[in-house]
């Protein structure tokens, strides 16, 4: 059996299952900030705290999604050697591949707190790789709506 079937059979017993809970994070005005710098996005409801607090429904700035979404990697720690090691044996690189589906059903208002829980959906062989596809869920401490819910893929290399 090859390193690609090897992990494919590893994987399978965790298909439908959560396999991680990331740690929670802070979103800071300072972070939004730096991202609307960063991306251009510099639309009042992220950078403007004043206006925000008088004209926001939210009472408050509120993060871009697109911050939400690019804070994956942190909030997954899925790029950490120690997670990468224990979920990918036999693996030495794990691309993006991009993303199936992304909706961002609850805003994150400026120092709320999001942690990310990964469910693994599928892992098959494609060319010279296996490609897996993950559903990953950004809570936001104290709400019940989520932040980001995105279907997110992968591809692993031996």
């Amino acid at each position: 059996m090859d390193a690609l079937q090897q992990l494919i059979v590893f994987m399978t017993p965790q298909l439908g299952q959560e396999i991680h809970i990331g740690p929670w994070l802070e979103i800071t005005q300072q972070r939004i900030d730096q991202f609307a710098a960063v991306t251009g996005d510099e639309q009042w409801i992220h950078i403007d705290p004043q206006r925000a607090a008088e004209q926001s429904p939210y009472g408050t700035t509120i993060a871009h999604g697109y911050l939400t979404l690019s804070l994956l990697p942190y909030l997954t720690q899925s790029n950490h050697p120690d997670f990468f090691e224990k979920n990918y044996p036999g693996m030495k690189m794990r691309v993006n591949y991009g993303l199936n589906r992304v909706r961002f059903p609850a805003p994150v208002t400026v120092n709320s707190r999001v942690r990310a829980h990964t469910t693994l959906i599928s892992a098959t062989a494609v060319t010279n790789a296996v490609e897996v596809i993950y559903s990953i869920v950004v809570e936001i401490k104290g709400s019940t709506k989520p932040a980001c819910v995105a279907e997110f893929v992968a591809r692993l290399y031996p």
